[in-house]
C-alpha cells in the first residue's frame, strides 16, 4: 500500500482514534479507507473499535471477516475467543484459544501484554480441562468400581489425555523407531517371568554392590560426560557431574571383566537373563547411582526394540520415576520393565545415595529370528558410518 494514498491516511487516523480511545471517530475513518477495499488490518481495527464500543457481537463478525483473510493470525484468534466469552460462549472460546495457544510465537519474542494474553489462554483452556475431566470421572464412577487397578490405571490416563490435560506418551527413540511396537510405558510383570528370580537375587547383588562402593566407589564415573564441542541441552548440570555416577558390567554389548570378576554372583545371574545381545550396541547391565536430591531431566533411550529393567539396591528414602504420564516410586528388590524411548525422568528426593541395576532386554512383542535381523540391520548401519 502506498503509505502516501488517501486509504493510507485513513488508516493512520483512524489508529490515533483508537490510541485515544475514540471508536467514533476510528469508525468514520475505517468507513472512508473501505472505499479503497477492504484489508486485513483495517477489519482488525474495525472489531477494536466495536468492542470499545461495547458492541461485542459487531466486534466478533468483525474478527471472522479478518480471519477470513488471515485464518492464521495469533492475535486475530486471541481477539475472537475473548468476545465469544465477553458474549457468554465460553465453552465455544475454548477451541479458538486452543488453536491460538497451537500457533503461539515463542515467548522470548513476545511483549509483556501478549505473554499475558498466552498465560491466560492457557489457564483458561486448562480450567475447562479439568472441569471436562471431573465431569466425565462423575458419569463413569459407578463403572470404575468394578475394575481391576491396573486397567483403571490405563483408563484414567486416558481419560486425561481425551479431556486435554496430558499429553499421548509416544516413543521418541534417538535411533531406531521399529514399526508396529506399542508405546507402553511400564510392561506387564507377566511378560517377564523371570523378574521374581531376578528380585530374589537382591541380597546378593546388593553384597556385591556393597563391597564396590567401599572399595572402588571412586571408578564409578559420570553417567554423563559430554565433549567440550558438544552441546549439551538439558544435561548442563548433570555433565561430568558426580551426582549421578555408573559402573558397567557390560557397556553397549562389551563384558567389562575387572568389575564382573567383582561381582561374581551378579553376572551369573545376568548371563541367565534374556539380554538384548547387539554386537556393540547392547547389552548394558550398569549400577546407577544418584547422589541425594538430584533430580535426572526429562529424555529418551536409544532404541525401541529394546527395554530397560530397574532393580533398587540401595533406596534409603523417596525416589520416583516418571514414564510418560506415569510415575512411580521405587521399591526396595522390587524391578520393573519401562520403554525408555518414551520420555522419562527420575528424582532421588532421599537424604543419601540411591543405587539401581539397569539392564536392557529384547522387547518381548519382537519374533526371535526379527531379533537377528534388526541387530544384523544395525552392525551394517555401524559399519557403514564408520566406512567399513
Amino acid at each position: 500500500m502506498d503509505l502516501a494514498s488517501p486509504q493510507a491516511e485513513a488508516l493512520r487516523l483512524a489508529g490515533e482514534a483508537l490510541a485515544r480511545l475514540d471508536p467514533d471517530t476510528a469508525l468514520r475513518h475505517l468507513d472512508r479507507a473501505d472505499t479503497y477495499g477492504p484489508s486485513h488490518n483495517a477489519t482488525l481495527n474495525r472489531a477494536l473499535a466495536f468492542r470499545l464500543k461495547g458492541d461485542f457481537a459487531s466486534a466478533l463478525r468483525q474478527i471472522d471477516k479478518a480471519l477470513a483473510f488471515q485464518p492464521y493470525d495469533f492475535i486475530a484468534l486471541l481477539a475472537k475467543a475473548a468476545m465469544l466469552e465477553k458474549i457468554d460462549q465460553p465453552r465455544q472460546a475454548v477451541p479458538i484459544y486452543r488453536n491460538a495457544l497451537k500457533i503461539a510465537p515463542p515467548r522470548e519474542r513476545c511483549p509483556p501484554a501478549i505473554l499475558a494474553q498466552i498465560d491466560y489462554a492457557t489457564q483458561f483452556v486448562r480450567k475447562d480441562a479439568e472441569a471436562l475431566r471431573d465431569h466425565m470421572w462423575g458419569e463413569v464412577e459407578a463403572l470404575r468400581q468394578s475394575v481391576d487397578p491396573a486397567t483403571l490405571e490405563r483408563f484414567d490416563e486416558g481419560l486425561e489425555i481425551y479431556a486435554g490435560l496430558k499429553p499421548t506418551p509416544k516413543q521418541e527413540p534417538i535411533l531406531l523407531n521399529y514399526p508396529r511396537l506399542p508405546a507402553i510405558p511400564f510392561y506387564d510383570r507377566a511378560l517377564f517371568p523371570w523378574l521374581e528370580t531376578l528380585e530374589a537375587a537382591t541380597p546378593t547383588i546388593q553384597a556385591e554392590l556393597s563391597n564396590l562402593i567401599e572399595t572402588s566407589f571412586d571408578q564409578f564415573a559420570p553417567y554423563i560426560a559430554y565433549p567440550p564441542e558438544a552441546p549439551v541441552n538439558q544435561w548442563g548440570e548433570l555433565n561430568h557431574s558426580r551426582k549421578w555416577t555408573s559402573l558397567f558390567l557390560w557397556h553397549d554389548g562389551e563384558k567389562q571383566p575387572r568389575v564382573c570378576e567383582a561381582c561374581p554372583n551378579t553376572t551369573a545371574l545376568m548371563e541367565t537373563l534374556p539380554l538384548a545381545h547387539q554386537e556393540s550396541f547392547a547389552p548394558t547391565v550398569v549400577f546407577s547411582a544418584l547422589q541425594p536430591h538430584t533430580h535426572i531431566p526429562p529424555h529418551t533411550g536409544s532404541a525401541n526394540v529394546r527395554l530397560l529393567c530397574h532393580l533398587p539396591l540401595i533406596l534409603p528414602g523417596p525416589a520416583r520415576l516418571r514414564v510418560g504420564n506415569t510415575t512411580r516410586e521405587w521399591k526396595l528388590g522390587t524391578a520393573w520393565v519401562f520403554d525408555d524411548t518414551i520420555e522419562h525422568e527420575a528424582w532421588n528426593d532421599a537424604d543419601a545415595l540411591r543405587v539401581v541395576l539397569i539392564f536392557d532386554v529384547w522387547n518381548p512383542y519382537l519374533a526371535q529370528a526379527e531379533k537377528a535381523l534388526i541387530s544384523a540391520m544395525m552392525l551394517a548401519q555401524r559399519r557403514y558410518q564408520a566406512g567399513q
